[in-house]
């Protein structure tokens, strides 16, 4: 009575290789059929998500938190729309971040909602860095 394999490859660990993610570049992958941005910032970036006051945010949270410290630069967000489930668009709206078409919801470089009727940041899902250029999602 154990699962099949198709059924533990859906929700086993992906691992991505960063290397030729260029630097201000982001790329999409899927884990458990969800799509993950991957998003290799620049230091203006980062600069703009940190300069933020937190409690300005809908979805109060430091650009600290959604990162993996050592790992600044790499933002990792599970993209869909946490309005009501769109996919959003990469480097697009006001804050260089996401950009939901459906309805309008702007994310920043940090993935956190800045304007729009989305009620929270886009979440980071669960990984880790397994070397300096692989992370492992889930």
């Amino acid at each position: 009575m154990n699962p099949d394999a198709s059924t533990i490859a859906a929700g086993a660990p992906i691992e991505v290789d960063l290397s030729p993610v260029a630097e201000g570049q982001d790329i999409k992958v899927f884990w458990r059929g969800k799509p993950i941005y991957i998003s290799h910032r620049t230091k203006k970036q980062i600069d703009e998500a940190r300069a933020v006051p937190v409690a300005s945010l809908p979805d109060p949270q430091s650009d600290e938190a959604r990162v993996k410290s050592g790992h600044e630069q790499w933002l990792v967000v599970i993209g869909i729309c946490t309005h009501l489930g769109c996919i959003p668009i990469a480097h697009e709206g006001n804050y260089d971040g996401f950009f939901c078409p459906c309805h309008g919801s702007q994310y920043d470089s940090s993935g956190r909602i800045r304007q729009g009727p989305a009620p929270a940041n886009l979440p980071v899902p669960p990984y880790q860095f397994v070397s300096d250029t692989k992370i492992q999602i889930g």
